[in-house]
């Protein structure tokens, strides 16, 4: 944490479903649960959206349903920030520049200031990413009220090098959007965990629900502490996942297991 930074953040997920190749359909959708987000009786601090929520997985039309740079979303998103006074963190949605799609999350602070953009680094094969998509290239770290995060997307928590990169660069949290499906639960809980606990930093990912052609998304969008601990987990359906996080923690747990301190990095790559 820096100084002034706040003791505590309340979060708030949205896991939704998403209606497949059709972007207003999507926003308007999800700004409805966004509002009933900000409605509640502990307002959140931190508004997280799922992956690729303007379209979902219509990759086959992508090139003609991405919101070019981003300006439709980047628009609604910042309206909305600075209209309840919260920070969200866009998920992330189907981006054209110039004749490329991206898979980009747009970050904003409680002024509708925009504070980060990520696009996925590591694009899924087994759902043809790569065909339709562009990768990535940066590493994105960004601050909520004076606590640095770090961005990643879905399949990138398969990937340790990112985070443990991220966490590196003095993230205390991460956020994952994903559209993460059935039958692979067990792996969903268990990378998640598994990044928290080696990175000792929060972990805050949230998935959307529902089926999509002959795929079943299964949220359990899910908080978890620098412990591995779960402070909170959604269900199957559609819901406004809540948690908050204890600003000081990391900084605790780091205290109490010097992994950072004890790292080795001149004998890992020989």
């Amino acid at each position: 944490m820096t100084d002034g930074a706040k003791p505590q953040l309340n979060i708030a997920l949205i896991q939704a479903y998403i209606e497949i190749g059709e972007p207003g359909v999507n926003m308007n959708h999800l700004a409805e649960m966004m509002e009933k987000a900000v409605a509640a009786e502990q307002k959140p601090d931190v508004i997280v959206l799922p992956e690729m929520w303007n379209t979902g997985y219509a990759l086959d039309r992508i090139g003609e349903l991405a919101d070019p740079n981003g300006e439709e979303t980047k628009r609604r998103l910042s309206d909305f920030a600075k209209r309840h006074g919260v920070h969200i963190v866009g998920g992330s949605v189907a981006e054209k520049i110039g004749d490329r799609i991206y898979n980009t999350m747009y970050v904003f602070g409680r002024n509708g200031e925009s504070t980060a953009k990520y696009s996925k680094m590591h694009l899924f094969r087994l759902m043809d990413e790569e065909k339709f998509l562009h990768a990535g290239e940066e590493a994105v770290t960004f601050e909520l009220d004076g606590m640095k995060a770090g961005a990643s997307i879905c399949y990138d928590i398969r990937f340790p090098e990112l985070s443990r990169t991220l966490a590196l660069a003095g993230a205390n949290v991460l956020f994952v959007p994903a559209e993460w499906p059935h039958p692979r639960l067990h792996h969903w809980r268990t990378l998640l965990t598994a990044r928290a606990i080696e990175n000792q930093m929060y972990v805050v990912a949230c998935n959307r629900v529902g089926r999509s052609g002959e795929t079943e998304f299964f949220g359990h969008s899910m908080l978890i502490d620098p412990w591995g601990e779960v402070i909170a987990e959604g269900g199957e359906e559609e819901a406004v996942v809540t948690g908050t996080l204890d600003c000081a923690l990391p900084e605790e747990v780091k205290g109490r297991i010097p992994v950072f301190e004890d790292r080795r990095p001149h004998l890992y790559f020989k």
